[in-house]
């Protein structure tokens, strides 16, 4: 199965990145392998996660306060969001 992600959930990774590397050098790194590590999770199980609503789950980011919103079809996962978890819940709704 493939994936996509939403322009806003890209950057919302690039920003995340560049955040963890002025707080810490290589911690950036760090947090996209933990993205990518999740993704990789998330298509092997797309099923697994937290339901948010009929397509829509959310899987967790191993060591770091973030969750991946996505939008599940037959044959694309769909990165709607990478949010983190102590903010504004439902922010992303609007992408939907």
């Amino acid at each position: 199965m493939k994936y996509s992600f939403h322009p806003a959930a890209e950057n919302e990774l690039y920003q995340a990145v560049n955040y963890y590397n002025r707080c810490q050098d290589n911690l950036g790194l760090e947090f996209a392998k933990e993205v990518y590590s999740s993704i990789q999770s998330i298509l092997a199980f797309p099923q697994t996660w937290t339901p948010l609503s009929k397509n829509t789950r959310r899987g967790l980011v191993n060591r770091f306060p973030c969750g991946i919103i996505y939008n599940l079809s037959e044959k694309e996962i769909f990165l709607i969001a990478l949010i983190q978890l102590n903010k504004k819940p439902g922010y992303w709704k609007s992408r939907l």
